[in-house]
């Protein structure tokens, strides 16, 4: 079976089986309370992203685009972590960090609370990947660099091992596909509490314990506020029940493309020594692992980390 790209050009469609579907509890209020978020931040940055409305296995998936319709190279493409939108990359225009020449390609991954539909595969299979694949052929992209946090690690590896030609580097940014989520006491409270009671205060206080650490590594006053709103937001109006990252194990030796490990030594969610040792053992073609000092798993808020894909592009391209 043939579908049609974006720009009306035939791709093949795999089908795939659905494991889950999330949703908003109210789908109409929930949609436009999210796109008034959207529209927030757009105003804040003074930039308007491009949206892209594809088609896929998965059903509706939304990307938005950053320099997407300029012809040069590179193209960077993301993938958000777990109960996040892609584009918690570019609070206080962090993606301005990777220079004005790279096309980036913000992708809202099925399943999470974002715009995209909430049908979600077996994360364990390879769909995840195929899906991934799809929604590039469909933005027109032949190849590119892909960076994932977190949750989005797990689908750039899942991608390079579904599709390898259409992966030139992957950057996993405090990855979820190198160990086990940690089951740690300060980490699952803090994860916990604000699930039980998803108050302004308790994500305030998740966000300060595991995600930041500050002074070192926070946001302006008003990326903290449209983060805290969005977690709220996420947690009380989205049933979220997308399967979690697993640690990949071997499976991670069957990526053949060149991947950069990008982690924060204040990670509690993944403990950055053991993604070190499992990356080592497992990543053929590990080009390079990068500590942060001070960091925790919010890193794809965090400037230098971004300075760091831009080197990558640049060095590599």
């Amino acid at each position: 079976m043939l579908h049609l790209d974006h720009w009306g050009n035939a791709f093949p469609y795999i089908p795939m089986k659905i494991h889950s579907r999330s949703f908003f509890k109210n789908e109409v209020q929930d949609r436009a309370e999210f796109e008034s978020w959207v529209a927030k931040l757009e105003a804040h940055n003074g930039r308007k992203y491009e949206r892209f409305e594809l088609k896929t296995a998965l059903g509706n998936t939304v990307v938005w685009g950053l320099n997407a319709g300029q012809s040069s190279d590179p193209t960077l493409v993301i993938f958000p972590g777990a109960r996040t939108t892609s584009l918690i990359w570019d609070f206080d225009r962090g993606l301005d960090q990777l220079g004005p020449n790279v096309r980036i390609f913000l992708v809202e991954t099925n399943g999470l609370p974002n715009l995209s539909e909430g049908a979600t595969p077996d994360i364990k299979s390879l769909d995840y990947g195929h899906w991934a694949a799809e929604v590039l052929v469909q933005l027109g992209i032949q190849k590119a660099y892909v960076a994932g946090a977190s949750f989005g690690g797990l689908i750039c590896m899942k991608l390079a091992i579904a599709a390898p030609e259409r992966v030139i580097s992957a950057i996993l940014l405090n990855p979820g596909c190198l160990q086990p989520f940690s089951l740690g006491i300060k980490n699952l409270f803090y994860n916990i509490l604000p699930i039980v009671k998803p108050s302004r205060k308790n994500v305030s206080l998740f966000l300060d314990k595991a995600i930041f650490c500050k002074p070192s590594h926070q946001m302006s006053a008003f990326a903290e506020g449209m983060l805290v709103d969005y977690e709220v937001f996420a947690i009380s109006r989205y049933k979220d029940n997308t399967q979690k990252p697993y640690y990949m194990g071997a499976e991670l030796g069957k990526t053949e493309a060149p991947v950069y490990v990008l982690l924060g030594d204040k990670d509690l969610l993944f403990p950055f020594q053991k993604s070190i040792d499992n990356a080592k053992l497992h990543i053929k073609n590990l080009k390079e692992i990068k500590v942060y000092p001070n960091v925790a798993h919010g890193i794809e808020t965090y400037a230098p980390a971004i300075q760091k894909i831009r080197e990558i592009l640049e060095t590599s391209h």
